[in-house]
Formats: C-alpha cells, sequence, structure tokens
C-alpha cells in the first residue's frame, strides 16, 4: 500500500521494553516481537510517518537475591534505562511509542517523558487507559505485583526511593493523570485517588455519558495549557472478549468502537507527544487478534481514517450519499 499525501507525518521512535518483572503471569516480555509481528512499523509507515525502530530496550545486570528483592532490582534497572533512553527519545524531537512488557515499563518512560517536559516548561498530562488505577504502593498493594504501581511511582507517592536516583527523578502532577476506563480498583488506592484529585473516569460514567464527553473535557485541558499528553494503553482497558490477550483481564471493559473513537479524537486535537502500549501477553491470545487490535488503534491515534473528515457527504461525488 502506497503512503498516504498527509500533512500531519510525523517522526516516530519505536522501542521494545521486554519485561515482565512486575507482573504475575509470564509471557509480557513477548509483546514487543507480537506487536511488530502484527505489523505496526508497517502500517505507521503507511499513513506516511517517518518511522525508526530502534530494537528492544537492554538495561544494565542487575543483582540477584531473594524473589522480592531479585524482581525489585530487575524492575529498577529497566526502569532506569527507559528513563535515561525516554528522555533521549523526547529530545530527538520524535514521538516516542513504547512497546510493552507490562505496565512497570511506565515507570521509566513517563519518567524520561517528564524530565524533558520539565527542562522545557511545558505542562504534561498523562492519559491512563486501563482498567486497574495502578495507584498502589508497596504498603497498599495487595499482591506486591509493580505493575499496579507506575501511577503512584509518577505522582511522587512514598515507597520508591529507590528506583531512580534523586538526579534522575521527575514526577506528574496528580491533577495532571486521567485515568480513564477504570473498573477494578483496590481499597488502598482508591483512597489515595480521592486524596491526590486524579481525575477517575470509570465506565459507569462513560456507560452514562459516553466516551466523547470525557475525551472532550480532557483534551480541552491539555489545550488550554498547551500541554503534553502522553498516553498509557494497557491491553486490558479493552473488553477481554475482543482483547483476551492480557493476565489480568477484567469484563466490561472498552468497545471496539470507543476504543478507536478515543483514538481518533486524539489524533484530531494533535495533542499526544508520547505513547505506551502495554501489558499484551501473546501466550494468552488467540491468533494475534489482540494484537492486531493494538496495531489498529495505534494507526487511528496517528491518522488511519476511513475519510478526511473535512469532506462533507454533499462533496462526495457531488452529491449527498
Amino acid at each position: 500500500m502506497a503512503s498516504e499525501d498527509r500533512d500531519d507525518q510525523r517522526f516516530v521512535e519505536i522501542i521494545g521494553v521486554p519485561i515482565e518483572a512486575g507482573a504475575g503471569h509470564p509471557g509480557a516480555l513477548m509483546g514487543p516481537a507480537a506487536l511488530r509481528t502484527a505489523g505496526l512499523v508497517r502500517a505507521l509507515r503507511e499513513l506516511g510517518h517517518e518511522v525508526r525502530d530502534l530494537g528492544d530496550l537492554t538495561p544494565d545486570p542487575w543483582s540477584e537475591g531473594d524473589a522480592a528483592t531479585a524482581r525489585l532490582a530487575e524492575i529498577t534497572a529497566w526502569s532506569r534505562a527507559l528513563a535515561d533512553r525516554s528522555y533521549a527519545m523526547m529530545q530527538a524531537g520524535g514521538v516516542p511509542v513504547f512497546l510493552g512488557g507490562d505496565h512497570s515499563l511506565s515507570m521509566g518512560s513517563v519518567t524520561g517523558v517528564a524530565r524533558h517536559c520539565r527542562e522545557a516548561g511545558k505542562p504534561l498530562f498523562v492519559l491512563w487507559l486501563d482498567a486497574h488505577g495502578d495507584f498502589n504502593t508497596p504498603h497498599t498493594s495487595p499482591s506486591g505485583n509493580m505493575h499496579g504501581m507506575p501511577v503512584a511511582l509518577l505522582c511522587g507517592e512514598d515507597g520508591f526511593d529507590e528506583v531512580f536516583p534523586p538526579e534522575q527523578r521527575a514526577t506528574v502532577n496528580p491533577a495532571h493523570v486521567h485515568l480513564f476506563g477504570i473498573r477494578s480498583l483496590d481499597p488502598g488506592e482508591r483512597r489515595l485517588l480521592r486524596a491526590r484529585g486524579v481525575d477517575v473516569v470509570d465506565m459507569r460514567l462513560i456507560d452514562e455519558h459516553g466516551v466523547g464527553v470525557h475525551m472532550r473535557r480532557i483534551i480541552e485541558r491539555v489545550r488550554q495549557a498547551d500541554g503534553h499528553l502522553h498516553v498509557s494503553l494497557d491491553v486490558d482497558f479493552l473488553d477481554p472478549a475482543i482483547a483476551p490477550a492480557v493476565g489480568t483481564a477484567v469484563l466490561g471493559g472498552a468497545t471496539y468502537r470507543e476504543a478507536h473513537l478515543i483514538m481518533e479524537m486524539l489524533h484530531d486535537a494533535g495533542v499526544v507527544g508520547s505513547l505506551d502500549v502495554v501489558e499484551l501477553n501473546p501466550f494468552l491470545d488467540e491468533r494475534g487478534k489482540s494484537a492486531l487490535l493494538l496495531v489498529d488503534l495505534v494507526a487511528s491515534l496517528f491518522g488511519r481514517r476511513i475519510i478526511d473528515p473535512a469532506v462533507t457527504q454533499s462533496q462526495i461525488g457531488g452529491q449527498a450519499v
């Protein structure tokens, strides 16, 4: 397929982050390879974007110990390496796309983006598309799995001092975080979310008002602040009937069209500057179904559409259709 003639072509850098130490089920480390196999790079190039695939990140070796200590050491190594790489990718002026891997990778990806935004004087906003709040800390988490803690770390909660050295640390204002599609919260994180003023759009609100109302509100906030929006897309944001390849599936997620509408609105707004695609576990997929859907969603975020929205019905073939 030939590249589309577009006026919104961008420089996109892709890096795989094959980490699964933060999750409770093995398999997420295969996520980056599955997304590439499903055609992610090709889809973005067909839209006319300049795409550079940087391969997979490799962290420095970490110290071993008992199981809990080894997991923390591994996640710390990945987070530090990714924070530096994320910062460098932002400095290069493109749109970084981080392929996971479990959601603990966002500790590194968003920290690097936050550091860049802080230096550039640009407000950072985060849209967290997820079934879970991921606002647990080591003190509140029922499972101890760190893929349920990245938002808490990014917002500066206690319990994460070992992950980043002071010179690398960069946090996100909790008031600039929007959790979207939430349908499972632990008691401790629910209390923290209320106390910190994080915006939570759960599925009840989406059922009542639709995704469009809430997305327009979030987009307008970012626009008014002339901010940078980082989108973190977890596979379990989607209903498991259409995206089964996740170890933390929760019924009642976003539908195919709801998810595409979100991506289409974000593209039209032009506010997204970086992206995570996380928690794809190909071991749990059905013939690549989830990976293919994620590729389609990323393509929508980067401008795939049926027809230019500026073309009205009366302009198509000279008559209404």
